[in-house]
């Protein structure tokens, strides 16, 4: 059998964010209507705390597929040659079990998770929202001003960066590829003053976004934080706000800024709304007023990697691209 080898480069030509926002859809869809089985992810940490392998597996019944993410998350990679997450998404076909491509995690991550922000942005900002705050200026920052351009005509484009420089060369780059503006940001608070949207794409471990800034009505993509011990919000802005999550179960047992909250005895379970699936399967009520302050926590899920990888390596088929690999799947 053939087993494709698909590498970052394949994935960035074969998986443009605007498509890839229609398949994050879909697959919170399929999570909504029970055609996707999706367990928690699998850490299994470094002895000296250096790092981690995080396993992510998924099943996704419309497609006929099913696979696994297998991911390194090297946190001293940050400013190496290195990228601080690395791995693969493995696709497997569901009839026979036979294994379809092993596809690059890095390029599938960075893509998927900010088109994932897109599916929530097009379901919960305001339809007028215009004015955007970037928090971060790596791989994510970049992937999601891609995918906010794609769901909303931006009039202001704000970022905001620990690291002043790379606040700078984000601004170059965004003028170079997508032809904007971007103003960078002396603090975060500056940043996200009368923002409609704001992104938060750090690697902190404690509060870069307060609720005392936000602004009436803005919606709030939150992405960096994954685990149960960091935060990138603070209490208030979680309990100021209408609060949706990718999967119920992966927030409360992941998601930092709202256990922290919870912790803090400022919000209950039942604070979360709803799924971002329920939500576009009309199960859950988005936005209710113009007044409302959304947030999306995004702890990204196994089934939104493998339905990415799937497209690309059916992708990677009709056109010819990646390695071949023969594989001894078949019974002699």
């Amino acid at each position: 059998m053939e087993f494709l080898v698909l590498s970052g480069t394949d994935v960035r030509v074969l998986l443009p964010v605007p498509r890839c926002i229609d398949l994050m859809a879909d697959a919170l869809l399929a999570l909504a209507r029970h055609q996707a089985t999706v367990p928690l992810r699998t850490l299994l940490r470094l002895p000296d705390r250096s790092g981690l392998l995080g396993l992510m597996p998924a099943h996704y019944a419309p497609a006929g597929v099913m696979g696994l993410k297998a991911v390194s998350v090297m946190p001293g990679n940050h400013g190496s040659p290195w990228d601080a997450h690395q791995g693969g998404v493995l696709v497997f076909e569901t009839t026979h079990g036979c294994p379809l491509a092993l596809v690059d995690a890095s390029a599938i991550t960075a893509i998927r998770t900010a088109a994932v922000s897109g599916v929530a942005t097009r379901a919960l900002a305001r339809s007028d929202a215009a004015d955007l705050a970037i928090l971060g200026s790596g791989v994510q920052a970049t992937t999601h001003l891609e995918a906010m351009l794609a769901v909303r005509s931006l009039q202001r484009i704000r970022v905001w960066s620990r690291n002043r420089g790379n606040a700078t060369s984000f601004a170059a780059v965004a003028a170079d590829r997508h032809g904007v503006t971007v103003e960078v940001s002396a603090s975060a608070r500056d940043a996200v003053r009368d923002a409609d949207i704001i992104c938060t794409t750090t690697s902190a471990r404690e509060p870069i976004l307060l609720g005392e800034w936000l602004a009436p009505g803005a919606h709030i993509n939150a992405v960096g934080s994954s685990v149960r011990t960091a935060r990138e919000l603070d209490g208030a802005a979680i309990a100021c706000s209408r609060l949706f999550v990718d999967r119920r179960e992966s927030a409360l047992a992941e998601a930092g800024d709202f256990l922290l909250a919870r912790a803090e005895g400022l919000v209950a379970d039942l604070h979360i709304v709803g799924e971002l699936g329920e939500v576009l399967a009309g199960d859950a009520a988005g936005r209710l007023t113009a007044h409302d302050i959304t947030l999306f926590e995004s702890l990204g899920l196994g089934v939104e990697d493998v339905l990415a990888a799937w497209f690309v390596q059916d992708a990677a088929r009709a056109q010819g691209r990646g390695k071949v690999v023969a594989l001894g799947g078949e019974r002699p």
